[in-house]
């Protein structure tokens, strides 16, 4: 009768400790990135958008046509786009905070839909003859994506949001004479208020 032979259990091999220490480190830094609010929201680019957009609403007010005051505030959109960019890029790197990845990721994406909506709708309102309709719907969105991507940021940001539909929704509501001053309350006035609140409790 042959010998029964115990084989002894194979054990696994135990991962490296140097192994286990980075994916701790790499748990609680992914951990923080979630709970660590997105400082790099320049409050010097918020007054500098909200100047330039105070200019252009000076200058959309003399324009004769719907089509050239537009143009003025869609300038204005691409100059404001262009300072918000350089100026977070800059905050992000002076406060060691990645923009591309954590929370500025998020914030950039949560902001970016409602504007690209507010795109879509606009091209919608003036095809259909709507176009006073335009700068409600433009301040509602932006609000609308401030709100969204300022979850993610400092309680300053969320507010601005709030403030921006609240103007939208007036705006959808009020003479299409007062469109004008909307657009330069709520993207000049809001963003100079915001801006120097952001400077002055978060710095830069």
């Amino acid at each position: 009768m042959e010998r029964i032979r115990l084989v002894p259990k194979t054990q696994d091999t135990p991962p490296a400790l140097h192994d286990r220490a980075m994916d701790n480190l790499r748990y609680i830094r992914e951990t923080m990135e979630r709970a660590t609010p997105f400082t790099g929201i320049s409050g010097r680019g918020e007054i500098a958008i909200g100047v330039t957009a105070l200019l252009a609403s000076v200058l959309a007010a003399r324009q004769p046509t719907f089509n050239s005051w537009l143009a003025v505030w869609l300038a204005e959109g691409f100059i404001a786009l262009l300072i918000g960019g350089w100026s977070m890029d800059r905050k992000a790197r002076a406060v060691q905070m990645p923009l591309v990845s954590g929370p500025g990721r998020k914030v950039v994406f949560s902001l970016a839909p409602p504007v690209i909506a507010g795109g879509f709708l606009m091209i919608v309102l003036v095809r259909a003859g709507l176009t006073s309709a335009i700068p409600g719907v433009w301040l509602l969105l932006y609000g609308t994506g401030v709100i969204t991507g300022g979850m993610f940021s400092v309680r300053a940001v969320p507010a601005m949001g709030l403030c921006f539909m609240v103007l939208g929704a007036l705006a959808l509501f009020s003479p299409p004479a007062y469109a004008n001053w909307f657009m330069a309350v709520g993207f000049g006035g809001l963003h100079v208020l915001f801006g120097a609140i952001i400077v002055r409790k978060y710095g830069g």
